[in-house]
Parts: structure tokens; C-alpha cells; sequence
């Protein structure tokens, strides 16, 4: 079936301009393709997440379950190269964990700085997601990539360096007053 209604309401998001606010929010995007969507389609649409359950049920989307399979193998890589750095029991890797799902996750733990870490695994998610886009635009499917890139964009909207630093101000205050 074809939305061409419901994608062509949809803005465009920016995904470099890091201070301007975002034309729709996920929520909003939810209430207007659910306007559109049949049950089943609103039932996967309200359940997506940028974090993938260990289990890996399909969702009746082959391109979910593939962003979800690739997210799940990206988080294994960087738990067990973080282990591997703290000398601890390394994790073992799902099967389907690729030669640049590792290397993804050895450039963003070498990193000197969690910002940096997290803006490498943000732009690694959006080429990811772009390689992977629905060839029909106006799929299911695509409706769906719409969705989890607006939810990354927003994830990484909240990541201020300015908030992170007070934050970061008032922690460290309050140890040394504990001291």
C-alpha cells in the first residue's frame, strides 16, 4: 500500500543544523501517521525504538528488523570492546556482526571524548539508515525510516555542550563538598 498523503505532509529534517528546533516532533509525527496507518502498522509505529530488545522478535517489517538486527550487533561490539579495554570477560558477538559494525565501535570507544564518541555513532546511525532507506518512498517502510530518524535526530539534539558542562560543574561541586 502507498501513503502518498501522509509523506508528502511530512517535513524534511535537518540533520546538521544542531541548534534549530525540529519542523515535527516524534510525537506529532505519530499522531499524524496514525491518521493514515492501518492497526498493525500504528501498534509498530508507537513501539519504535532506538534501543532493540536482546531477543530480536520481528516486528512484520523486514526493514525494521534489519535496523533492529544492526543496531543489536553495534551495541554488542561496543560492550565487548569496552570490556576488552577494562580487562574484564569479553562479550561474545552475534553472527551477524559485520567487519564495519566492529570497526564503528573501536573508532567511537578510542575516542577521547563521550561527546565525540556519541556524534561518530549518531552520523555512523544516519549513513546506516540512509544505505538502508526504502527504495519506494512512499512505503511502509519508509514511513518507519522516517520515524527512527526523527527519534535519533532528537536524541542527539538533547547532546549541548553547554548543559553537559554545568552538569558535569554541579557533580563535581558536590563531591568536593562531600570531601
Amino acid at each position: 500500500m502507498a501513503y502518498y498523503y501522509l509523506v508528502s505532509q511530512l517535513p524534511n529534517i535537518s540533520t546538521t543544523e544542531s541548534k534549530s528546533n525540529l519542523p515535527i516532533t516524534s510525537e506529532q509525527f505519530k499522531e499524524l501517521a496514525s491518521r493514515f496507518l492501518k492497526e498493525d502498522e500504528i501498534k509498530i509505529l508507537e513501539n519504535l525504538s532506538l534501543v532493540p530488545s536482546k531477543e530480536l522478535p520481528s516486528t512484520k517489517s523486514a526493514f525494521l528488523d534489519v535496523w533492529y538486527e544492526k543496531e543489536r550487533n553495534l551495541r554488542f561490539a561496543l560492550a565487548q570492546i569496552r570490556s576488552q579495554k577494562l580487562k574484564k570477560d569479553s562479550i561474545s558477538l552475534p553472527a551477524g556482526c559485520t567487519q564495519d559494525i566492529v570497526t564503528a565501535a573501536r573508532t567511537a570507544v578510542g575516542m577521547n571524548s563521550p561527546l565525540s564518541a556519541e556524534q561518530f555513532l549518531y552520523e555512523y546511525r544516519l549513513r546506516l539508515l540512509e544505505d538502508m532507506r526504502p527504495l519506494d518512498a512512499f512505503s511502509i517502510d519508509a514511513i518507519y525510516a522516517y520515524g527512527m530518524k526523527l527519534l535519533l535526530v532528537e536524541r542527539m539534539k538533547k547532546f549541548e555542550v553547554e548543559n553537559g558542562k554545568s552538569s558535569y560543574h554541579i557533580i563535581y561541586d558536590k563531591i568536593l563538598e562531600n570531601n
